[in-house]
């Protein structure tokens, strides 16, 4: 249904729908067969009706969590043969294995049990079911200056939420990659030095980074001595500019669509102009 609802609305990109079925068949089997997949095409496809204008928004969003859940093959190592172990005299003392050791060894639960993720699932609607009574909520002029007004208590909510949504991805062994721009990884390609763009790549990669001139310069000076390039001062310096121009705006430029898409309240979902 949502491939048949966005390969009307994406005629103009004949290769968005072919992108979206190779996530799709590269995804794991169980994840293809789970309900969290069932869910999130429900709400894609819910949504991709209620604004077919963003129908790119919702498809990128539906890819990223494919592409969090892809199948990768993993080449088999060959083990080693097990070392031959001793074999003590008859009349030698048992010796009682270290409970350290013991406690070591013990495998541990790969995933929580149902109960934890049931109490942080309902706590989650918890959450946003105060969330919305506070956006409902009248603000008044002297309620502005308090500690404790609606907008404050709105934001340690939802930090408190981000957390057990943190800790629910944790327990359900499962990507906590939301879709959203902002977790988009930006490739940079502008200089002719392998070793620079991937540095830089990577700095500008880094949660909450928006670096500034003297940051880019710093990284450049760093691969040129790390990698033995032998950049002179004036050479860096003029990469540096154009890099810090490029990356600048593509950080500024992914911001702003991330807050386009994401900006807005319940109350104004349903809002429709004329």
């Amino acid at each position: 249904q949502f491939l048949e609802l966005c390969t009307h609305l994406t005629e103009e990109h004949p290769e968005v729908i072919p992108f979206l079925s190779g996530r799709h068949q590269k995804a794991s089997p169980d994840f293809l067969a789970s309900a969290e997949l069932r869910n999130v095409l429900a709400r894609c496809l819910a949504r991709v009706r209620a604004r077919r204008n963003k129908v790119y928004v919702y498809i990128n969003e539906l890819c990223t969590v494919l592409k969090a859940h892809t199948l990768r093959r993993k080449l088999p190592l060959a083990s080693a043969p097990p070392a031959p172990t001793p074999t003590p005299p008859p009349d030698a003392p048992q010796s009682a294995p270290e409970p350290g050791t013991a406690a070591a060894s013990a495998p541990r639960p790969p995933t929580g049990s149902k109960r934890q993720i049931r109490y942080l699932e309902n706590l989650l609607r918890v959450y946003t079911g105060e969330i919305r009574r506070l956006q409902e909520r009248e603000l008044d002029l002297a309620e502005l200056d308090s500690e404790d007004s609606s907008y404050l208590q709105e934001s340690r909510l939802k930090r408190k939420m981000m957390r057990i949504f943190q800790r629910l991805c944790e327990l359900k062994q499962c990507s906590s990659l939301t879709g959203r721009v902002i977790e988009q990884r930006i490739a940079y390609r502008g200089t002719r030095y392998p070793e620079v763009n991937r540095r830089i790549e990577r700095f500008i990669n880094r949660p909450e980074a928006f670096p500034d001139y003297t940051d880019i310069l710093k990284v450049i000076q760093k691969a040129s001595a790390r990698h033995s390039l032998g950049l002179a001062r004036r050479q860096m310096e003029s990469m540096a500019q154009d890099a810090f121009r490029e990356v600048g705006n593509r950080l500024q430029e992914r911001r702003h669509l991330d807050l386009v898409y994401n900006f807005g309240s319940h109350l104004t979902d349903q809002y429709r102009p004329g």
